[in-house]
């Protein structure tokens, strides 16, 4: 059995994968770039607690729903990441018609909100 490949692996999964760090700085970029002012911090931070929070009961209720009943258990990943980003597209347009300095402030960071 060659177990020079292990080494390697680790390293790679240290670095990329199981990276803190790394995984916690790309979560906050967004944050970090308009936490300037407690208005659009504010904002921002609501809007992810509202996008996370509705898009896990509607995850789940697709996942229980439609998927489970339909054996479909391979999109789940797909789906899940589909309904994010369409909610987030929603949200970023009710805050456009809402509060349009609110939607200028934070800019490209709010569509990121999908990657977190």
């Amino acid at each position: 059995m060659h177990t020079g490949i292990y080494p390697v692996a680790i390293f790679f999964a240290a670095v990329f994968t199981n990276n803190i760090l790394l995984t916690n700085y790309l979560g906050m970029c967004s944050f970090l770039s308009v936490s300037r002012e407690l208005k659009t911090s504010l904002g921002l931070g609501t809007a992810v607690t509202f996008v996370m929070s509705t898009t896990s009961l509607l995850n789940w209720l697709i996942y229980h729903y439609i998927l489970i009943p339909l054996e479909l258990y391979y999109l789940r990943f797909i789906v899940f990441i589909i309904v994010i980003a369409a909610f987030v597209q929603l949200v970023e347009m009710i805050i456009e018609r809402i509060s349009e300095t609110l939607y200028a402030t934070l800019g490209i960071f709010l569509p990121l909100i999908t990657v977190n």
